[in-house]
C-alpha cells in the first residue's frame, strides 16, 4: 500500500532531499570523472582507442536507454525500492570497476553502473515531487538542478585529484562509502510511494523503448567517428527510428501504456520538451567545445581546465541553494523565466565565442552568464515537465526529463563537433584530421599559429550555432508555455 504525503509535505523533506541529492551526485560525477583517467587506463590496461570509447559509452548508452523504463518501474513497484536497487547496483558496479584488471571487465562494470544510474536519476526527481508541496517544488527542483551542475564541474576536479594521489581504480572505489551512506539514509528516511493503481506492466513497451533509445544514442555517438553517412551509423539510426515508431504505435494501442502519448497534447508539456532538447543541445555541445578550447588552444591541463569551468557550476549552486532563482521564477512566471534564462545562456555562449581569444576574462563572463541562465531556466523547465504529468506518473516524467537531457546533450556534442571539424578542415591542409595531428605536422611557429587560429575559428562558429539553438529553444518553450497558461485561464473563466 502506497504512502501518501500529507498536504504540508513530508516532515523530513529537506533532509530527504539532501539524501537523494547525494545519491544523484554520485551518478553525475561518474559521467565526467572517467575522462581524466583515459591516459592512465590506456597505459595500465593496455587499452586501445576502441576500448576507451566503450568504457565511456557503455555507461551512457545503458543509462540513456533505460531511463524511461526505470521511471515506469519506480512508479509501479515503488520509488524507494528502485532507489535502493539503484544505489546497490551502482555500488556493486563501482566495486567491480575499481578492481578490474582487464578492459572487458571494466566495460561490463560500467554497463552495470549505467543500470544503477538510470534507476537513481529517475527516482530522485520523482521522490522530490512526492514529498514537497506544489509551492515548494520549484525550490526543491532548483536544488536538485544545482546538484546536476555541481556534478558536471566536480567530476574532472575529483578525478584529477584522485589520480594525482592514487591509482586509477580509486576513482570508482570512492563511490562505495557514498553509496553505503546513501543506502542507509534511504532505508531510514525516504517514504515509499508508488502509483495507486496496479496497472499491468508494459513489458513490450519497456523493451522497445530501451532498444530504440540505445540505438538512437549509439548512432549519435558514432556519427562523428565513423561518418554520418557510414553504413554503421545509418543502419543503427534506421533501427532506432523503426523501433521507436513501433514503440509509439504500441503505446497508443494499449489501455495502460508506459508512456501516455496524450501528454504531448498538453502545450505545457510540449513547450517544455522542445525547450529541454534545444537547451541541452546548445549547452552540451558548447561546453564540450569549451573544454577543448581551454586544453588545445590555451594549453591548460585537465585539472586546470576543470577549475576554469567551475564558475559556471558555482553560480548555479549559489543561485539555487539560496532560493533566489525560485523567487525570480515565482515573480516572473514560468514562460518568462525560461525565456530570460535562455537569453542569458545564449549571451554567455556568444561571449565565449567572441571574447575567449582575448584571454580568460571573456570566458569567465560567459560562464557566469550561462550559470545564471541555467539556474533560472533549468529548474523552471524541469518543473514544467513534471507538473504537466499526473503525480502518480512522476517516475515516467523524470524518465522523460532525463532522456531528453541525454538525447539533446549527445546530439549537441555530435552536431557542433561536426561543425567545428568541417570549419577546421576547410582552413588547414586536408591531410590533417585533428588539431593534435595538424600541430604535429607543423613545420614552423607561424604554421602552428595558423593552425591554432583555424581551430579557434571553428570553435567560434560552433559556439555561435549553440547560442542560436539555446535562444530558439527559450523563445519556443516560452511561447508554447504562455499559450498553455492562457488556455488554462480561459477554461477557468468559462467554468
Amino acid at each position: 500500500m502506497s504512502t501518501v504525503p500529507a498536504p504540508q509535505g513530508h516532515p523530513q523533506r529537506w533532509l530527504i532531499l539532501g539524501v537523494i541529492c547525494l545519491a544523484q551526485l554520485t551518478v553525475l560525477l561518474d559521467n565526467t570523472v572517467l575522462n581524466v583517467a583515459i591516459p592512465s587506463l590506456t597505459r595500465e590496461l593496455d587499452a586501445a582507442t576502441s576500448d576507451i570509447q566503450w568504457m565511456i559509452n557503455a555507461y551512457s548508452l545503458v543509462q540513456s536507454g533505460l531511463l524511461l523504463t526505470a521511471g515506469s518501474a519506480a512508479d509501479r513497484y515503488g520509488r524507494k525500492k528502485m532507489l535502493i536497487a539503484g544505489l546497490a547496483l551502482f555500488g556493486l558496479g563501482s566495486l567491480v570497476a575499481g578492481l578490474a584488471d582487464s578492459t572487458s571487465q571494466l566495460i561490463a562494470a560500467r554497463a552495470g553502473m549505467g543500470v544503477g544510474g538510470a534507476l537513481l536519476l529517475t527516482t530522485t526527481l520523482a521522490v522530490a515531487m512526492q514529498i514537497f508541496t506544489p509551492d515548494e517544488q520549484p525550490k526543491a527542483i532548483g536544488i536538485w538542478s544545482a546538484v546536476n551542475a555541481l556534478g558536471f564541474a566536480a567530476g574532472p576536479l575529483l578525478g584529477g585529484f584522485m589520480l594525482n594521489h592514487f591509482w586509477w581504480g580509486a576513482i570508482f572505489l570512492i563511490n562505495l562509502p557514498v553509496a553505503a551512506l546513501g543506502l542507509a539514509a534511504v532505508v531510514a528516511l525516504v517514504p515509499e510511494s508508488k502509483a495507486p493503481r496496479g496497472d499491468r506492466p508494459d513489458l513490450l513497451g519497456a523493451l522497445l523503448s530501451t532498444i530504440g533509445m540505445t540505438a538512437l544514442v549509439y548512432a549519435i555517438i558514432s556519427g562523428p567517428e565513423h561518418g554520418w553517412t557510414s553504413g554503421r551509423v545509418l543502419l543503427t539510426a534506421a533501427v532506432a527510428l523503426l523501433v521507436l515508431g513501433g514503440f509509439g504505435y504500441w503505446e497508443s494501442r494499449i489501455p495502460h501504456p508506459m508512456l501516455d502519448l496524450h501528454f504531448f497534447r498538453d502545450r505545457r508539456f510540449t513547450g517544455a520538451v522542445a525547450g529541454a532538447v534545444l537547451i541541452t543541445f546548445g549547452m552540451g555541445g558548447a561546453l564540450f567545445l569549451l573544454t577543448q578550447h581551454l586544453q588545445f588552444v590555451l594549453g591548460y591541463g585537465p585539472l586546470e581546465a576543470g577549475l576554469r569551468t567551475a564558475p559556471l557550476a558555482l553560480s548555479v549552486v549559489a543561485l539555487n541553494f539560496t532560493g533566489l532563482s525560485a523567487k525570480w521564477t515565482a515573480r516572473l512566471g514560468t514562460p518568462l523565466s525560461i525565456a530570460l534564462g535562455m537569453v542569458l545562456m545564449s549571451g554567455g555562449l556568444v561571449s565565449i565565442a567572441t571574447l575567449a581569444g582575448h584571454g580568460y576574462g571573456g570566458t569567465l563572463l560567459g560562464l557566469l552568464l550561462i550559470g545564471a541562465g541555467c539556474a533560472v531556466a533549468n529548474p523552471a523547465m524541469a518543473h514544467a515537465i513534471m507538473s504537466a504529468i499526473p503525480r502518480e506518473k512522476a517516475g515516467v516524467g523524470a524518465g522523460i526529463n532525463g532522456t531528453l537531457a541525454e538525447f539533446g546533450n549527445g546530439l549537441g556534442v555530435a552536431v557542433l563537433g561536426a561543425i567545428l571539424n568541417s570549419r577546421f578542415a576547410a582552413l588547414i591542409p586536408v591531410a590533417a584530421t585533428s588539431l593534435p595531428a595538424a600541430l604535429a605536422s607543423a613545420g614552423s611557429g607561424d604554421e602552428r599559429e595558423r593552425i591554432t587560429d583555424a581551430f579557434s575559428s571553428g570553435l567560434e562558429t560552433s559556439q555561435l550555432v549553440g547560442a542560436v539553438a539555446v535562444l530558439l529553444g527559450g523563445l519556443l518553450a516560452a511561447a508554447l508555455l504562455r499559450r498553455a497558461e492562457r488556455a488554462d485561464s480561459a477554461v477557468a473563466v468559462s467554468a
